[in-house]
């Protein structure tokens, strides 16, 4: 009886060991052979030549109209002058904020640098109206130096009256004449 109770109890311990067996099997799976040659890498078609030269004429087109664009900001900095009051060289609100979109322009041209000429009305001598129109282009220096615009990019010169836009003797020509210009040099 002995023998019989050993043997059911290895059966009772066999049993568990041969079920995980048999259960835990590895499953093959087959698979496709690696291929040891390199990936084929895809190329870009080429263009033909009609694209070739419809690119071209593009790329022809955007520098086109970039370089109008860039002439046409020179233009409006050229063209923008900075006005005064009768005997003054004080800066108008106006005038801070026609500096300020040229300080933007000087910014955006590092390689730019320009001459701020000075300008005054028939009214007043010679020396004084010199005087006044170094003052007027000082002003306008000194103004975008504070703007973070450099002075070795930046140079004064007065005319006084030597020369008008408007001819006449009246406010409005005279008006126009009290300016600072720009020149870029």
């Amino acid at each position: 009886m002995r023998t019989n109770v050993w043997l059911a109890i290895a059966v009772v311990l066999m049993l568990p060991v041969i079920f995980f067996t048999v259960s835990c099997t590895k499953k093959v799976v087959q698979t496709e052979p690696v291929s040891t040659t390199e990936p084929e890498v895809q190329k870009a078609p080429e263009r033909s030549a009609e694209e070739a030269e419809q690119a071209g004429r593009l790329e022809e087109d955007r520098l086109r109209v970039e370089a109008a664009a860039r002439e046409a900001a020179e233009r409006a900095f050229l063209n923008e002058s900075i006005h005064f009051g009768f005997d003054s060289f004080v800066l108008s609100d106006q005038a801070r904020q026609i500096l300020n979109s040229k300080a933007d322009y000087l910014r955006l041209n590092p390689d730019i640098a320009i001459t701020v000429e000075g300008h005054c009305d028939d009214r007043g001598t010679d020396a004084y109206n010199s005087t006044l129109g170094e003052r007027r282009a000082e002003s306008v220096t000194m103004f975008l130096v504070d703007l973070g615009i450099g002075t070795n990019r930046l140079n004064t010169v007065s005319y006084g009256e030597e020369r008008p836009i408007a001819i006449g003797h009246n406010e409005a020509s005279w008006a126009k004449n009290r300016r600072a210009q720009f020149a870029i040099n």
